[in-house]
């Protein structure tokens, strides 16, 4: 097999310090590309691969000036932009009768906007050199829907809808556009560990599923770098399932 390598290339990965995030971060050091991370607080470390670590840049991805920062600090840094994995997501808790607005919004803030934000500001870009591959993470709960999670499944639908708008739109300028839907990674998110998740055994849960485990960050991250490098190059406007066989079908045993 020959490894894919991203040397002279710069990503951004949004939320890219721990769980899925980190774990791309770390793949798309690993195969060579500079890699720029953002969030609300720097980590206590940092993503790192090969001897080499990711830069941290302060963002809140809900705002465009703050998205935009990150994107002039990236160019100015390392001179081009090749990749940007909309990565950044929050989750909450709450049946639709209970919910409250402020609570959906937050999540639709983080999740949807920042998505939205992101991909607007890497146009220009990565439309300058023809040339660009963004990488947005739903979730299989962007597929079907999930009791208690009428926020986090809302984001996570508009996702996957705004990916294959972006692929119609940008492709005549050389910007491939695609969607990753994990199912359960084992992160504290995918763990279960969120206030309203109290009473549900997570682990019995994924030995129900066709593989019998909990899926890894770093199994997420090797798709997301085939989706990053030219080996997906006629790869665009589609949805990338990796979810242990969630989805499949009904499971009576």
């Amino acid at each position: 097999m020959i490894a894919i390598d991203l040397a002279g290339q710069v990503a951004i990965v949004t939320g890219g310090a721990r769980g899925v995030g980190r774990g791309i971060s770390e793949r798309l050091l690993e195969a060579g590309a500079d890699v720029v991370i953002c969030g609300r607080n720097e980590p206590e470390s940092m993503p790192s691969a090969g001897g080499r670590s990711a830069v941290f840049v302060s963002a809140d991805v809900r705002e465009l000036e703050s998205i935009d920062r990150v994107i002039a600090f990236a160019r100015d840094r390392f001179g081009r932009l090749d990749v940007l994995v909309n990565n950044a997501g929050i989750l909450h808790v709450a049946p639709i009768a209970e919910i409250k607005l402020e609570d959906y919004l937050r999540v639709i803030g983080v999740n949807q906007v920042g998505c939205l934000l992101g991909m607007k500001s890497v146009i220009p870009a990565m439309a300058q050199q023809a040339k660009g591959s963004i990488i947005n993470i739903s979730s299989t709960c962007g597929i079907e829907g999930a009791m208690g999670l009428v926020a986090y499944v809302s984001s996570k639908f508009a996702i996957r809808g705004m990916t294959k708008t972006a692929a119609l739109e940008l492709g005549r300028v050389g910007i491939r556009v695609n969607s990753i839907c994990p199912g359960g990674v084992d992160t504290p998110m995918g763990k279960g560990d969120s206030e309203g998740f109290e009473n549900i055994d997570s682990n019995a849960w994924y030995k129900g599923l066709p593989l019998q485990r909990i899926g890894q960050p770093e199994e997420v991250a090797k798709l997301a770098l085939y989706l990053a490098s030219d080996d997906s190059s006629y790869c665009t406007g589609s949805e990338f399932v990796i979810d242990g066989g969630m989805l499949a079908g009904e499971r009576f045993a």
